[in-house]
């Protein structure tokens, strides 16, 4: 697996010129220079959304961000399990908009599941047969990797996370790690890239 730095939008991307391709943690006060660091070949894997509630709010939050222009590849969406008819409701509502807006031409809409929430995630996705949506791969999704095995889009980690999990699906796509220090972060990715070379094969097939 690639791992790369995940940065807030506000960080000046100047110090982190050394990474071709990173994440972003969105917010709408994003350093401009953004603009000119993508022009420059810079790559944004994944844009991530913060904890919003289901509705008008999230959809203003991901039309913004998508109007900066920052090509990224995944929509990273914070999700707990919609309780009740209102909020299954709003949910689904939201996200049939995200993929209608991003349809054939934009980023893949992966979602990043409260502790414990991603079993009923993926049975209301299957319900609706939403096969468009994926998910985001962090520690707290080892318990209930079975469930979301095969819809795995990307990942977010830290230097501490056990990643056997994953290799053992085959998972080789990237791997974002919270960063605020452009030569710290070099060391640590230099050092997981040695403890966890490239995978290959899966050992297992979901």
């Amino acid at each position: 697996m690639r791992f790369l730095p995940l940065l807030s939008s506000e960080l000046d991307p100047a110090p982190w010129a050394g990474f071709a391709a990173v994440e972003l943690v969105w917010s709408a006060d994003g350093h401009p220079g953004w603009g000119d660091a993508l022009r420059q070949g810079r790559q944004v894997h994944a844009v991530h959304l913060p904890s919003l509630p289901w509705g008008s709010g999230l959809l203003e939050a991901a039309g913004a961000a998508g109007r900066e222009g920052l090509g990224w590849d995944f929509l990273v969406i914070p999700a707990a399990a919609p309780l009740g008819r209102e909020a299954r409701s709003a949910f689904l509502g939201t996200l049939a908009v995200l993929l209608e807006i991003f349809q054939g031409r934009g980023p893949k809409v992966a979602l990043r599941p409260a502790p414990g929430a991603a079993p009923a995630l993926a049975a209301l996705l299957r319900e609706v047969r939403g096969e468009a949506v994926g998910f985001c791969w962090d520690a707290d999704l080892d318990a209930d990797l079975e469930a979301v095995s095969d819809r795995i889009l990307t990942a977010v980690g830290s230097p501490l996370d056990d990643f056997s999990a994953l290799r053992r699906l085959g998972y080789r796509w990237n791997m974002a790690l919270p960063s605020t220090d452009p030569a710290e972060t070099a060391e640590t990715i230099a050092r997981l890239r040695a403890v966890w070379p490239e995978v290959l094969f899966p050992e297992v097939h979901p």
